[in-house]
């Protein structure tokens, strides 16, 4: 046991340890915590390292270094700790997210050497329900997305991710990781749409899912249906879905600029929480 303060690269031995910490926030990390529940802590299934602090020989801070570089219930201390070694071993994500403020300070700390970044939004409003809509009906059409219809979402996840990140996911590898991830959400029975004539017209999917939180993302309305309220009751019928099957908190964050979509959030039973922020590269 480390007697000092530090940090390392943690093992599956740690995975007690590292799931303790991440459990005392689990609407904020319910994204790396799903991660960790499923693939423990070895880098190559979890995709990554994870990073540990240590104050007095015990686990009090985590960072996921992986496509996406994320502090997790992070101290100044442990976000300066963390830097250093990012500065060490150089940028290999496509993004630094996470909550706001060590979120901030990461990014203060790394941009000189690893900026300027394609984008930052620095407040993302992180928004929780805990109970079905009662004021917004759920859209009796949108239901789970079944394995056949892999064409069918395809196209609106693209267009989705193209939207909200600035860059096509097909853009690397042919969307082969992005294909592959969304097949694992459909297959996971966490994919809902409303597909009209073959053609989709809302979806939203649960990105990440512990037994205590989940997370929606991925949530689009077809630009020639917009300002129907779909997304309104698009989004009451995937809370109830979450809410019956995945875990008792359902969460998700915005682009604080994105006025329309907060207030659609507030109406389906939304309250905003916290706030992430988002580091593009």
């Amino acid at each position: 046991m480390l007697t000092q303060s530090s940090t390392r690269v943690l093992e599956p031995a740690d995975l007690g340890a590292a799931l303790a910490v991440l459990d005392s926030a689990p609407v904020e990390n319910a994204f790396v915590t799903a991660r960790v529940q499923l693939a423990g802590l070895d880098p190559w299934r979890l995709g990554g390292e994870m990073w540990g602090w240590y104050t007095d020989g015990h686990l009090t801070s985590l960072c996921y270094s992986g496509a996406n570089l994320v502090p997790i219930c992070a101290t100044p201390e442990a976000v300066r700790a963390f830097a250093e070694r990012a500065r060490r071993t150089g940028r290999r994500c496509s993004s630094i997210v996470g909550p706001a403020a060590p979120t901030a300070e990461l990014w203060r700390l790394l941009e000189p050497s690893w900026g300027p970044a394609r984008d930052v939004r620095a407040h993302q409003p992180l928004m929780v329900a805990d109970a079905p809509s009662v004021t917004v009906a759920p859209d009796p059409l949108v239901r789970r997305v079944r394995k056949d219809e892999m064409e069918t979402i395809m196209p609106a996840c693209v267009a989705m991710f193209t939207e909200e990140v600035g860059i096509s996911p097909l853009s690397n590898d042919g969307g082969l990781l992005y294909q592959a991830r969304a097949a694992e959400l459909v297959g996971s029975g966490r994919s809902f749409a409303r597909i009209e004539d073959g053609k989709v017209v809302f979806k939203a999917e649960i990105g990440a899912a512990t037994r205590q939180a989940c997370q929606i993302q991925g949530v689009w309305v077809a630009p020639e249906h917009r300002g129907r309220g779909l997304s309104e009751t698009g989004m009451a019928a995937v809370l109830a879905y979450a809410l019956a099957d995945v875990a008792p908190l359902v969460s998700l964050y915005v682009n604080d600029y994105n006025v329309p979509a907060r207030a659609a959030y507030r109406r389906v039973g939304f309250q905003e929480v916290g706030a992430f922020m988002s580091v593009l590269f």
